[in-house]
């Protein structure tokens, strides 16, 4: 999740529309993991991509339009974002593989 948040971050167009529909079902498909490092690992990372695109979803909802730089406060809102989440995920990826990792054995009932 960490990386799709920011492959999509990066390149907003248009990985950044692509991805906020594909993360929803990353984060379905892999919340309730066997591993619960797995599900807190999703859910923090979705709390991050969420928060930041749905903030300046509804700031951009006020954004000035029918001028020349119509797209300014667009590329500022981009480069916010950027700001914010790029460091914040690569700490949690840092992070993340710095952890010990064991495979999980499922028993089935046969």
């Amino acid at each position: 999740m960490d990386w799709g948040n920011l492959v999509a971050i990066l390149i907003p167009m248009p990985f950044l529309i692509l991805w906020f529909g594909g993360s929803m079902l990353v984060y379905a498909m892999n919340r309730h993991h066997p591993n619960p490092r797995v599900g807190r690992c999703i859910q923090q990372a979705a709390y991050r991509f969420y928060g930041v695109t749905g903030f300046f979803v509804v700031v951009a909802a006020f954004f000035p339009g029918g001028s020349e730089r119509w797209w300014m406060p667009y590329l500022v809102s981009w480069g916010l974002a950027l700001l914010v989440l790029v460091p914040w995920t690569v700490i949690a990826l840092v992070r993340i593989y710095r952890e010990p990792w064991e495979s999980v054995i499922i028993e089935t009932e046969d």
